[in-house]
């Protein structure tokens, strides 16, 4: 299929608007207009294609739409449709309801509805453009319910720590108050949606406790006592109508303290029991978790609360998609349908980071939606008949473990899988007619308090090697840097005696153990991570030890910003990974709305060999000049002159004007910084001190260097005109920032005269043309920088030795360097044009002027047709023939040096 872009979608979209009429063609007509193959669509308009329906007022096609004419209300028909089987089992993206006046569209994987005149269409195509490949950003709006709750609770957390001083200060204090608001939660979700009575649990506290709070914590005990007891005989009179929940949540000990409370933690919680709960969120418990401890408690152990789409990155890749794949394939069997059954009922998900369980709650929901869905499907197959299938769901929140740090967290997981049970149990009774009482609680949950870099895995949840497990989750990333001295010592106790590296991200004890733990069996994994673990050096320190093995990246999605649901968002860029054991298996990388087949999916999260671009000391390509570090002072300020110096120094003695040159380093290129220095040969030392200043600056310079603890900075002192490292050279240059903003689409790379010196603090080519500029200015350089080049905090750091010596670039005729040569000018008329503005303001994103974006989109354009005859749709398809680039020359470099070995011995 053709791809589409916009402007192209929206002229083909354009004619289906302002018609006098509309009918059925007009579901083939829009498909069409997407960039549908011809074929397909008219193999669906006469049935061939059709999958479903048998209707002449529905159309179906798997993956893509379910389409429905009627002659009622769009609106409520399409509510009724959003979670039938046939959209369930065929993973329909988007449903379309109309009765060719007012047309509601649902999009299945965002959960947004669109409903407009039909003759409007095409002022509403982007809702569709998923269609034509272009997938849609997946942003989650907060739910202000949500937001309330976690506020609310917030606040009465820091009451009842006022109130209660020193009690909760120890480990079973703060272990008692986790319990407690545990159990709170409990309570305000139960009293919304008819485990208890409407509001009874709120109610109760304003009708049997003093305004002032004074008997509220033994009012609570009594309640708590009450739900952990069968008989309501045995119960006070006012608390006999509270049902019995059972002993693992309720259950009273000596050592478990309710906590004091004051007029305003009283209105607090019943403040907090006014707020709906019945529909909340997965993440509030994220969110909530974060408002309600301690700030910064545990900020370093990676408290991340993933969005509902973020968490489907990872399981519907992972298992979810091949388990809709065998319900579609299975339909027509009443016995693959029961035999799939007795898989999902067995499968194992393990979340060894597992927060306050959004990962497991989710994966918990979707397998419950499939068993439902087989459920109905079989239901349809004996005409109605469900023949003693539905006595209950055979997911057991049994099969679901974790391994969680924090102790709140560990209790606010059981709770969030209990509540997802019972929202999933009242979809079962809407959908089958049948109760399923969550409680009494029968589960106690596998959710386990620990350390998971020290516990062993296999201790939580067996893997015997035969069983279908997936472990999923968002581990914790810290840099080196800023990991703790128990963090560090955490590395020995997962790598054993393996080889591993202080520069390891902390997530890499989680690839690695996990690794282990899959190795040589049928489990796999999938984690969602920062994107840094895939990029630069990381890529070398970690998935060696991964890949040794036998284990292999199964999908990946690349690089995008994480979103959640908590209050603060993380705004953080990650990837996700997953592994499995090496096998013939399909592999894809998703990137930029696209799911892209893969031969193979190495370390950089690109479609190449498992090869790894370590240092180079100098270019693989053959005809690029050296690149190197500019200049080094090593001069106490001394050489470095601000405008204002050099302008003094200038009035007062002209001639001194031959000793000054422009200096610049990254930070001074991108944001237009003005500063100079002194560039004294030794031909010139002599002449250079007859002029005072520079002699008096000189003299404090060898004095400076004299005092030096650096031997090698005390055998300056005696030329203490010349910079310790000398890089420039009086020729046209080229300069390349060592760090630039992750934000901008190209980082702000300068040609410069050959009266600058270019600093340490820079990158420096001299004797550097204008076609390297246009080269190195490119989308596909930029594309391997972001792949091998890594971070800096968020930064994206280059290097001379990993980035530019292993950029690899095909023989370049003198014809391309011409067209290269005028691209790059090109880009520099247009600076020129603008240089009012800063680099650093021309290349914000935001802000990027037009002019500068169509001359990089030349340049662009231009370097991709070196590297391939077809236009490259993502920089991921740029990284796999860059790659294999990368190994042939390697290749053919290491195949070469041999022969010059053998020559050598031969003379």
């Amino acid at each position: 299929m053709a791809r589409l872009n916009l402007k192209a979608v929206e002229e083909r979209v354009a004619p289906l608007a302002g018609r006098e009429s509309y009918d059925r063609e007009f579901i083939f007509d829009l498909l069409l207009a997407y960039g549908k193959p011809q074929g397909n669509v008219t193999r669906l308009r006469n049935g061939s294609l059709n999958i479903a329906v048998d209707s002449s007022t529905e159309v179906a096609q798997k993956n893509v739409v379910y389409f429905k004419e009627t002659t009622g209300d769009p609106l409520e028909v399409i509510d009724g449709l959003k979670s039938s089987p046939a959209v369930v089992r065929f993973s329909t993206r988007f449903v379309i309801v109309t009765d060719y006046f007012e047309l509601v569209a649902h999009d299945i994987k965002t959960s947004e509805t669109i409903g407009f005149p039909i003759r409007e269409i095409d002022q509403h195509f982007t809702f569709f453009l998923p269609w034509a490949g272009m997938e849609k950003a997946q942003y989650v709006a907060e739910s202000h319910a949500d937001v309330k709750a976690a506020e609310r609770m917030g606040k009465l957390f820091d009451e009842l720590l006022h109130a209660n001083p020193g009690i909760f200060d120890d480990a079973q204090g703060r272990h008692s108050l986790n319990i407690f608001f545990t159990r709170l939660l409990f309570c305000f979700f139960a009293e919304d949606t008819g485990i208890f009575d409407d509001n009874q649990f709120t109610n109760a506290i304003g009708s049997h406790t003093q305004s002032d709070g004074s008997d509220l914590a033994e009012f609570l005990g009594d309640l708590f006592r009450a739900l952990d007891t069968a008989d309501p005989a045995d119960k006070p009179t006012h608390l006999a109508e509270f049902p019995y929940v059972n002993g693992r949540l309720f259950t009273v000990k000596d050592d478990q303290v309710v906590p004091r409370f004051t007029k305003q933690a009283r209105d607090e919680l019943i403040a907090s029991g006014t707020l709906i709960w019945r529909d909340i969120n997965p993440d509030i418990f994220g969110s909530m978790f974060q408002a309600i401890v301690t700030p910064g408690k545990r900020s370093d152990l990676g408290q991340h609360y993933t969005s509902v789409p973020n968490i489907l990155k990872t399981i519907e890749p992972l298992f979810l998609d091949d388990l809709k794949e065998e319900i579609n394939e299975s339909q027509d069997s009443e016995r693959r349908l029961l035999r799939l059954l007795d898989r999902i009922a067995a499968i194992k998900v393990f979340d060894p980071a597992c927060g306050s369980g959004n990962f497991l709650v989710i994966a918990y929901k979707e397998l419950r939606k499939l068993e439902h869905a087989i459920l109905e499907r079989l239901a349809e197959l004996r005409g109605g008949a469900h023949q003693g299938q539905l006595l209950g769901s055979r997911i057991n929140v049994e099969n679901f473990f974790g391994i969680e740090i924090d102790d709140f967290a560990v209790e606010v997981a059981i709770l969030s899988l209990w509540i997802a049970k019972h929202q999933m149990n009242v979809e079962f009774r809407e959908k089958f007619g049948i109760d399923l009482p969550l409680i009494p609680l029968k589960e106690t949950g596998q959710i386990k308090s620990g350390n998971a870099t020290r516990v062993d895995w296999n201790a939580v949840c067996p893997n015997d090697g035969s069983s279908e497990i997936y472990l999923i989750g968002n581990p914790p990333y810290v840099g080196s840097s800023m990991q703790t001295a128990e963090q560090k010592s955490e590395f020995s106790s997962v790598f054993g005696r393996r080889p591993f590296s202080k520069n390891l991200d902390y997530i890499a004890l989680w690839f690695v153990r996990g690794s282990d733990y899959i190795k040589g069996t049928r489990a796999e994994l999938a984690f969602v991570t920062t994107n840094s673990v895939a990029q630069g050096e990381h890529v070398s320190l970690m998935f060696p030890t991964i890949f040794n093995m036998g284990i292999e990246i199964g999908f990946a999605y690349t690089s995008f910003k994480w979103e959640n649901n908590a209050k603060h968002n993380a705004g953080v860029t990650v990837a996700v990974i997953g592994l499995r054991n090496t096998s013939d298996h399909a592999k894809y990388i998703f990137t930029d709305g696209l799911e892209i087949a893969a031969n193979n999916i190495n370390g950089y999260l690109a479609d190449a060999p498992n090869i790894i671009a370590g240092r180079q000391m100098k270019p693989i390509s053959v005809g690029l000049p050296p690149m190197a570090f500019g200049s080094k002072p090593t001069d106490g300020g001394y050489l470095v002159l601000e405008p204002v110096e050099r302008r003094e120094l200038l009035d007062a003695y002209p001639d001194a004007a031959r000793f000054v040159k422009r200096y610049v380093g990254a930070a001074d290129y991108i944001n237009d910084i003005e500063r100079y220095c002194l560039w004294i040969t030794d031909r010139e030392a002599s002449e250079a001190r007859q002029i005072g200043p520079i002699a008096a600056r000189l003299e404090k310079l060898a004095a400076w260097r004299l005092e030096s603890k650096a031997q090698s900075t005390v055998d300056f002192a005696d030329r203490p005109y010349r910079f310790k490292q000398l890089a420039y050279k009086p020729t046209d240059s080229i300069i390349v920032p060592s760090v630039s903003s992750e934000r901008r689409d190209y980082i702000p790379i300068g040609y410069l005269g050959p009266d600058t010196v270019i600093s340490n603090a820079a990158f420096a080519i001299y004797d550097a043309e204008p076609w390297l500029f246009a080269l190195l200015t490119s989308r596909m350089h930029m594309a391997w920088t972001r792949a091998v080049g890594g971070q800096l905090e968020t930064r994206l750091r280059y290097s001379n030795t990993i980035v530019y010596n292993n950029f690899p670039v095909p023989p370049l005729s003198d014809k391309t360097k011409e067209m290269l040569t005028v691209a790059a000018l090109r880009v520099l008329d247009v600076r020129e044009y603008h240089c009012e503005q800063t680099l650093a303001e021309l290349y914000d994103p935001d802000r990027m002027p037009q002019d500068l974006r169509d001359a990089h989109a030349e340049i662009d354009a231009l370097v991709d047709s070196i590297y391939s005859k077809k236009p490259y749709e993502t920089d991921e398809q740029r990284l796999s023939d860059l790659f294999a680039l990368y190994e042939r020359m390697t290749a053919e470099e290491t195949a070469k040096a041999p022969a010059k070995k053998t020559r050598r011995t031969a003379k």
